[in-house]
């Protein structure tokens, strides 16, 4: 695990002038990729070139997104970025699901937000049936700088997170049987 912070949105404009700046960080972790098995990048929201150099290194993509108006506006973005990259710079790339975050299943807008891209986006992109509820605790641990499982193991965004981890691994394992022996992640 990298662990980043926020000066790493210096790199951003630092990565303009650089050649074939969509394939920096692809190029960092070429090297590293045998000794894994996996490698997760997490991206700030925004779409800009560190967004960008994720998506261009990246085999799959999992997408969060709260169940509010403005979250859903910027999926839509994303989702042509996603397909742009997909076509102009990696043709590889993979949506793996959409999981949504912060929510808060007691408000009538979170659920008619969900109900609506499940019935939407759901016919062709995956949304996880995992779903990362609003929680203090999980606000707390960017001040502690400690996982959820240190933070509050035992708490419900715990327990989402383990439920979104056993999904996605058997999403993998469908995938990697159907591929065959040649599959690489």
């Amino acid at each position: 695990m990298l662990p980043s912070n926020i000066e790493l949105s210096g790199m951003e404009s630092g990565l303009f002038n650089v050649m074939s700046r969509e394939h920096v960080l692809k190029s960092a972790i070429e090297g590293m990729k045998k000794s894994y098995d996996y490698i997760l990048i997490d991206c700030m929201p925004s779409l800009g070139m560190m967004t960008i150099n994720a998506l261009a290194a990246a085999d799959s993509v999992i997408i969060p997104s709260q169940p509010n108006y403005l979250s859903t506006k910027g999926l839509n973005l994303l989702l042509r970025s996603i397909a742009k990259i997909k076509r102009q710079i990696n043709p590889r790339l993979k949506i793996d699901g959409i999981l949504l975050t912060m929510v808060d299943n007691r408000t009538n807008n979170a659920k008619t937000i969900i109900t609506s891209l499940r019935s939407s986006v759901g016919e062709n992109i995956r949304v996880f049936d995992s779903e990362i509820p609003f929680s203090v605790r999980a606000a707390e641990c960017s001040l502690s700088g400690e996982s959820i499982f240190s933070h509050d193991k035992n708490g419900k965004v715990a327990a989402a997170y383990e439920a979104l981890t056993k999904e996605v691994t058997e999403l993998e394992e469908r995938a990697k049987n159907r591929s065959g022996p040649d599959w690489v992640r």
